[in-house]
């Protein structure tokens, strides 16, 4: 857009069958991202294949209703003039109406809105609005579904039981799922592969557990949640910190960074000295940050920490990036 650049060499597969998270903070290309694979962006470089078949290059753009793909936006975009029937059924027009209204009625089966056929979007709730708004989009038998943001307007428990309903038909339907989200928690809870982006760019896939525990970078380790890092230095195959050594295969000699997730921490009689400077209750347990040498640490504890605490951590559970 002009000198802005939203989507940057962003390369990635998506599985068939699997539900794909593409997690980034807000304004990092993530919508356009989708937008792009749905055909309402060209591409300036690269292209877009869906199922074998080349759909977007710099030369060509096939259509979006060419390209099955279904696509639901943040805010549903339900017709107010149409019923909930209608709307499910609005891009089968070329169908028979029989066939038509077969393949309404399961859909509205399947995400249990039979009850409310005759309603009208303004009469629905936020939950039962993504409902009838991803049965459209499935409507026309899409191989691929890309929901922008689809949760961000329900709150609580209401965000999560949908969620769960909604996420639990896809997976019945074997579609092929693209969930775009800000939140880390919903992404990991959610994906059977996570994409996480920053800056227009692509910077790691796999599950969320090989995302998590194994980040490629600390901006990648962030993206997931709270990551401690501690300056070191490197010498031989080993890192040292405020921390103690650690091993570092792989990395040349020279500063780095040792990356921790709070859990990693522990308190071990013979650790690290360092001084709790702020403790909360977070329901689980006990959030501690504790300074470190002149780093803020944070770990999470059973109970509260008296005024000092002595640290250790697991190496195996270490993230190592260069400085």
């Amino acid at each position: 857009y002009g000198p802005s650049v939203a989507v940057d060499a962003a390369s990635l597969t998506l599985r068939a069958g699997r539900i794909a998270c593409l997690l980034g903070s807000s304004g990092c290309g993530k919508s356009t991202l989708l937008r792009m694979i749905a055909g309402l962006e060209p591409v300036d470089q690269g292209e877009v294949r869906i199922g074998g078949q080349t759909v977007s290059t710099l030369a060509t753009l096939t259509p979006p209703e060419r390209r099955g793909v279904g696509l639901v936006f943040q805010d549903n975009a339900l017709f107010p003039h149409l019923d909930v029937a209608g709307n499910v059924g609005f891009g089968l027009s070329a169908l028979p109406p029989a066939k038509r209204a077969e393949r309404v009625a399961g859909l509205l089966d399947q995400f249990h809105i039979a009850h409310l056929a005759r309603s009208f979007p303004h009469m629905l709730s936020g939950g039962e609005q993504q409902r009838v708004a991803i049965a459209r989009a499935l409507a026309r038998e899409p191989a691929l579904l890309l929901l922008d943001e689809p949760f961000s307007g329900l709150d609580g428990h209401l965000r999560e039981t949908v969620r769960a309903a909604l996420l639990g038909d896809l997976r019945a339907a074997g579609a092929s799922v693209v969930v775009v989200t800000h939140d880390p928690e919903e992404a990991m809870g959610i994906a059977d592969d996570l994409v996480l982006m920053a800056a227009g760019r692509i910077l790691q896939t796999g599950t969320p557990a090989e995302c998590y525990r194994r980040p490629v970078s600390a901006a990648a380790a962030r993206l997931l949640g709270e990551m401690i890092l501690l300056a070191g230095e490197v010498c031989g195959g080993t890192i040292t910190t405020a921390l103690g050594p650690a091993p570092a295969p792989g990395l040349p000699d020279g500063p780095a960074q040792l990356g921790l997730r709070p859990e990693a921490l522990r308190p071990v009689p013979a650790g690290t000295a360092a001084r709790v400077i702020d403790q909360r209750f977070v329901g689980s347990g006990w959030r501690v940050t504790a300074d470190l040498g002149g780093t803020a640490v944070t770990l999470r504890l059973p109970e509260p920490a008296e005024g000092a605490l002595r640290l250790a951590f697991d190496p195996a559970a270490a993230s190592l990036f260069p400085a």
